[in-house]
């Protein structure tokens, strides 16, 4: 009771710190919505502790967005499909990470119900966030994309730019490679129309999922925001296989 009350006024607290006018001038508008968003995800939290069990969530919006070559696991021909928006640094990824995707993997992807695919929006207020996702699609070009999202995630919270080198020769990429691909900062233009695609539906913070069923190029589902319990996602999933 003591941590979450703790945590409610440490959000309440960073609120007022972010709408006072020094902060504001040294933060851009987008920067200070997306830092918002995340607080606002951590007040989402604490109040759906303080609910009743037998509290139903609100019902997920429907959106459409379109696919393209991203790196995906589970059968192709799955009949659920979710795309998760992800940033490297963002510690509600990291929960989502470590929390509920080991159990999403175990009973929808392993078992060939679910396609599971990735995108990045890296959240400006991270430092290295952006050469994070950069990382992961220079060693996605030697098939390594999967084991650097897990190295890159399993170490969120201390990532900066020596330690995604070391990461990615952890892996075993080749480092000449790598290191050639990084540079010509190639990914940046394909990342940055990932977040506009993001935004085209709403997508202001991470992480966040469309979970749906293919139509053509497009993916139509249901828009779900937040590191939630493996439960929430079994029930959109649940709902989509209903459909």
């Amino acid at each position: 009771m003591l941590k979450r009350a703790f945590t409610g006024l440490a959000a309440v607290g960073l609120l007022a710190t972010l709408s006072s006018p020094a902060l504001a001038e040294g933060i851009t508008k987008d920067q200070g919505d997306v830092i918002i968003n995340e607080l606002r995800q951590i007040r989402l939290l604490l109040s759906r502790q303080a609910q009743p069990a037998q509290a139903k969530p609100e019902a997920p919006e429907r959106v459409k967005v379109k696919l393209g070559k991203e790196h995906s696991l589970g059968n192709s021909n799955a009949p659920i499909v979710m795309l998760e928006y992800t940033d490297y640094q963002c510690p509600f990824c990291n929960r989502f990470f470590t929390g509920t995707f080991p159990e999403l993997k175990k009973q929808y992807i392993d078992t060939g119900k679910m396609r599971f695919i990735t995108r990045d929006f890296p959240l400006d207020f991270h430092p290295y966030s952006m050469k994070a996702a950069e990382a992961a699609q220079c060693a996605g070009e030697q098939g390594k994309f999967w084991p650097m999202k897990d190295a890159l995630m399993t170490n969120s919270a201390k990532l900066n730019a020596e330690l995604i080198s070391t990461l990615a020769d952890g892996i075993g990429v080749d480092m000449g490679k790598f290191k050639g691909c990084m540079d010509s900062n190639k990914f940046i233009p394909v990342i940055k129309d990932e977040v506009e695609a993001a935004r085209g539906i709403n997508i202001g913070g991470t992480p966040s999922f469309v979970i749906g069923k293919v139509s053509g190029d497009y993916l139509e589902g249901y828009l779900v925001v937040g590191a939630q319990p493996f439960e929430n996602f079994d029930a959109v999933a649940r709902k989509v296989l209903s459909e």
